[in-house]
């Protein structure tokens, strides 16, 4: 079927698709989903198992390998680690690559069965456990609720208002509170009392519990009527509790109230605390679901939050502490001014290179597949953000390449006297099979991106889709709108009415003839130039060794963290503590915005890219953000220097990275069984980093030893006495936190009932050998000095890591700023190998190193598969093997452009970096075959071998050379995006010396396996 005659011929069909593109694009601008950053599924779960009064070895041994093992027969399992530590056990899991966000739920439906399972497995004391498997929510909306001289209970109060007001605005899917204080009801009561009435504390407990229990009384019919009976006499008040009759022994009768101190108080070491601008704070974390407009939602939420806030007492606060909708409003709108950029350079270059007249049918075309490209997108489900833009202007190049190929193929013969539909049949007919296989194997080239299943390859998964759909509906439009736009733009070119095109034609003639000089020169010293290039490629080659790696750069955000660590068993108070006093002296320097802390474990995850630390009270982070992203390196000098004033803590400052990937850069893992053994591979490690002038920030997972006191049981004595080591726990625990005897119902919340002693029986450690324990075999109170020989104060592991079942111990260390990951990790891996390791024991790198292998290992699983579609389809466009052999030939040696160009910007060449390879390597197979196919034709018209191969390359060397330059002039914009700026040098650069591999070394190869002779013809 003749496409571009009917294009001509039917226009209504023709215009009736340049409206959809132009319609449904602006549709899809106004609706579109938007992001800042590509959307990737955490495939983890987290299994958390209580087991009080367990040592993390316990913990380890009694639960956490149970359910291991348990889990280990889940064939979509990829990894399993684990932490144990003192009463705790903490399982993360992590699903196969393969499956996606839509498979999901049934994975954790049956690691939840798996779980349920393993339960009665466990030893008494233990469970029940838990499973999140919502550790990957991202709440995009982060403020911060302050209330200064309001109770802490009632911030909490303001903070649940002000979430049932954000889950009542569409979109929103999810809202967390994190930093509330946990309250609890304190019985204190003396140890002389309890040994005066008689009264164990299990007694009391029991009391409490009788008193306070829901028990179902029945219903009593009355005539029609079901009523409830429901008595009287549950705690609901401290006077309550207080009045609470309690009957000792001996028979007599007392209160509560008139032996115990009954008060309501907020837990003395809570898991989390936070502080915004050094006061404390509670935060609200507002998730938006996965098909909504983050922007939409966000300014909703903020409109609904600030509503209400007239409704609270005047003093509550609500601080943005991260607000995504603000930040992608800006880098999309930033972003879409350097597509609308790249665009308009491409138009503008066509038109001084092509004439307006030209310049305009493309330009049109090239609009036309940017906005229809946006349809498609909305069509399929892709949402807005900086991949999916970013591959727009990444296929630029190609775009514009097929509706070149076609325009100027109408305008030579249109120049040359044929009508605008002779025109269009007749460069349609030639090249519209090439170019479509052209663009195909362009496609291709990305879709070992876009069939890699690990978590990179979903990362970057709308790269490959949006260049898939822009690049055929270029197609597309090239065949139909462009001819009908020809038509009309065209039918007054003559070779002697325009003096634009005259001047034009004079132009590239000079440049015609300046290139076919040069052709003529590489043809005649063919040999010469192929040796030449082949040299140049294995010179680059060997210098590309010398270009810093990276998997992905750091993020352009205002924000960064303040990381820091005290010592293992840090009494959460004293973290918070140190954090308040580092974030006032923060708060006070220049181009500083806003810091807020976060005590006891990290905040609720607020981008996709923030990894979350787990709760431990040595923990603390700062969450800074910076009135400028540029400002942040001159913040982290002065910050690093003042942190040189807490010796007590390991801290440091981070930067936001973008992409996947997670801890450290730089990780050392040791595996085996033995602690000493492994902490002994530990300590070498981190001398041999210390040694290093390129790594900082050393720090090791298991942290330090705990200090923990140890009862000795004397057994015999204790059996004799009847007091046995839970009875020994209950009377010490009087003393320490407190036991718990039952639960205060109040409203929607739990509270905690404890039993202790007075604060002068409990202000110090000594104190624990004076404690009387009761017996329930005597009924009697006994010294612990009678059942316990020492309390011994030693050491233990606190935090016992596992990976795959191993125990795993990884030192972790930052590069020095301005050094390069790569750099440094090259630097220092070779000395860590070589570190002798005893029978059993193995070490694995992690950080970015195994990061950025897994995503190129499942790149290199597809790209084969992709490699193999692409040469089939260059084979069968040909139906030969040389000219397909021609073309792939010159691809390696596109290297070449990317080597020194990276060189000499000082670019990293990264993951995106790959994908400006796989680009290149499109565009430049697209190009050779259009050329080849060129010379083909002409030979089969009849023309000398020679002639055609000069001739057809000279009639190439204008598409070629404006497919180039719009590209590499397009590309501009990015160049100073820190995300794709190093994938933008790679194809400016490897496109700026593929062009000439297509206009020399293609023409030199073609006449090497074809045997043209050169000399012997140009003689005839």
């Amino acid at each position: 079927m003749d496409i571009a005659r009917a294009s001509i011929d039917k226009p209504v069909n023709t215009w009736l698709l340049v409206l959809v593109c132009l319609l449904g694009g602006a549709w899809a601008l106004l609706t579109l989903p938007q992001l800042e950053d590509p959307e990737f599924t955490i495939k983890e779960a987290v299994i958390i198992t209580p087991y009080l009064g367990a040592s993390a070895k316990e913990v380890e041994l009694e639960v956490t390998e149970q359910l291991e093992i348990a889990l280990q027969e889940m064939s979509q399992l990829k990894r399993v680690t684990s932490r144990s530590m003192p009463g705790l056990s903490e399982i993360t899991v992590e699903i196969k690559d393969k499956y996606r966000s839509d498979t999901l739920p049934q994975v954790w439906d049956e690691l939840r069965r798996k779980v349920q399972d393993t339960q009665p497995l466990l030893p008494p004391g233990a469970g029940p456990s838990r499973v999140n498997d919502s550790f990957g929510d991202v709440f995009g909306l982060f403020y911060a609720v302050v209330a200064p001289g309001f109770e802490v209970a009632e911030l909490r109060d303001f903070a649940r208002e002000l979430r049932r007001v954000a889950l009542r605005v569409p979109g929103v899917a999810k809202v967390v509170i994190h930093g509330e204080r946990d309250e609890r009801i304190l019985i204190e009561i003396p140890q002389a009392v309890l040994i005066q009435l008689g009264i164990s504390p299990e007694q009391l407990a029991g009391r409490l519990q009788l008193q306070n229990a829901v028990i179902d009384a029945g219903r009593k019919s009355l005539e029609d009527l079901s009523i409830r009976v429901s008595p009287t006499g549950h705690l609901n008040s401290l006077d309550h509790i207080r009045n609470l009759y309690i009957t000792t022994p001996s028979g007599d009768t007392l209160r509560l109230g008139d032996v115990a101190v009954i008060s309501r108080e907020y837990h003395e070491q809570p898991r989390q605390l936070i502080r915004y601008a050094g006061i404390e704070a509670v935060t609200l974390g507002i998730a938006a679901t996965g098909d909504s407009n983050i922007v939409d939602v966000g300014h909703a939420v903020e409109q609904a939050l600030q509503a209400h806030m007239s409704e609270l007492p005047l003093g509550v606060q609500l601080k943005p502490i991260y607000q995504q909708h603000e930040i992608v409003e800006r880098a999309l709108n930033a972003f879409l001014v350097n597509l609308v950029i790249s665009v308009s350079i491409v138009i503008i270059v066509l038109c001084l290179f092509m004439g307006w007249r030209a310049g305009v049918v493309v330009g049109a075309a090239l609009l036309l597949t940017v906005t229809g490209s946006l349809f498609l997108m909305k069509v399929t489900g892709l949402q807005m953000q900086r991949v999916s833009l970013g591959a727009l202007i990444i296929a630029m190049g190609m775009l514009v390449d097929n509706a070149i190929v076609i325009a100027e193929g109408m305008l030579v013969r249109m120049q040359k006297g044929k009508t605008a539909r002779e025109a269009a049949t007749g460069i349609a007919s030639q090249t519209q099979v090439p170019l479509l296989a052209a663009t195909v194997i362009g496609i291709l080239a990305f879709s070992g991106i876009g069939l890699s299943q690990d978590v990179t390859g979903e990362y970057t998964f709308s790269l490959f889709v949006v260049i898939g759909l822009s690049l055929l509906l270029s197609w597309i439009l090239a065949i139909t709108v462009v001819p009908l736009l020809a038509s009309l733009l065209f039918i007054s070119i003559n070779t002697t009415s325009d003096s634009h095109s005259v001047n034009q034609e004079q132009q590239e003639s000079m440049l015609s003839r300046h290139y076919r000089s040069a052709l003529q020169s590489v043809l005649r010293h063919r040999r010469i130039t192929l040796v030449s290039l082949l040299l140049f490629t294995g010179i680059s080659l060997v210098a590309f060794k010398q270009v810093p790696q990276m998997f992905f750069p750091n993020a352009q955000t205002e924000v960064f963290y303040v990381n820091y660590w005290r010592e293992q068993g840090t009494d959460i108070r004293a973290t918070d503590r140190d954090l308040k006093a580092l974030s006032e002296f923060i708060a006070q320097l220049d181009g500083v915005q806003q810091v807020t802390s976060v005590a006891g474990m990290g905040a609720a995850r607020m981008m996709l890219v923030y990894q979350p630390e787990r709760t431990n009270s040595a923990f603390g982070q700062l969450i800074v953000t910076a009135q400028s992203a540029d400002l942040i390196d001159e913040l982290a000098a002065q910050i690093t220097s003042e942190l040189e004033d807490y010796p007590q803590a390991q801290a440091w400052v981070e930067r936001v990275r973008l992409g996947p990937g997670k801890g450290a850069p730089i990780q050392a893992r040791f595996q085996g069984d033995d602690p000493e053994i492994l902490r002994q591979l530990a300590e070498t490690t981190k001398q041999l980093f210390r040694d290093s002038d390129r790594l900082t920030h050393l720090r090791i997972d298991w942290r330090q030893p705990e200090r923990v006191i140890i009862p000795q049981l004397a057994e015999d004595r204790a059996s004799v006495l009847g007091v046995s080591r839970q009875d020994l726990a209950k009377s010490l625990s009087m003393v320490t936190t407190g036991q718990t005897i039952g639960l205060y119902r109040e409203e929607d919340r739990l509270i905690p009932l404890l039993l202790r002693a007075p604060i002068n029986e409990r202000g110090r450690a000594t104190q624990l050998k004076d404690r009387m324990i009761w017996s329930q075999a005597t009924g009697e109170f006994v010294p612990a000095s009678e059942v316990v020989d020492q309390f011994e104060l030693s050491h233990e592991e606190a935090l016992i890591l596992r990976r795959n079942m191993l125990r795993t111990l990884t030192v972790s260390a930052d590069p020095l700023a301005g050094v390069n990951i790569a750099t440094a990790f090259a630097d220092i891996r070779p000395i860590v190998d070589a570190i002798p390791l005893p029978p059993g024991y193995r070490l694995e790198w992690g950080g970015e190193y195994e990061s950025a292998g897994d995503a190129q290992r499942a790149l290199a699983t597809q790209l084969p598969l992709s490699l193999l579609a692409m040469v089939i389809i260059s084979v069968l466009l040909f139906a030969r093997i040389k000219q397909p052999l021609i073309i792939w030939l010159c691809v390696p040696m596109a290297i070449c452009g990317v080597t020194w160009g990276l060189l000499a910007t000082q670019m990293s060449f990264g993951f995106m970096a790959l994908l400006g390879m796989l680009s290149l390597s499109g565009m430049l197979i697209k190009n050779a075959i259009v050329l080849v196919d060129e010379i083909d034709q002409r030979i089969l018209q009849g023309e000398t071998p020679l002639n055609a191969l000069v001739e057809g390359s000279v009639s190439r060397l204008r598409p070629v050379v404006l497919a180039a330059a719009t590209t590499i002039l397009g590309m501009l914009p990015l160049a100073f995006d820190v995300f794709f700026a190093d994938m933008a040098v790679t194809i400016m650069s490897g496109l700026a010396f593929a062009t000439l591999l297509t206009l020399l070394a293609v023409p030199a190869l073609y006449s090497v396996f074809f045997r043209i002779k050169v000399r012997t013809e140009q003689q005839g």
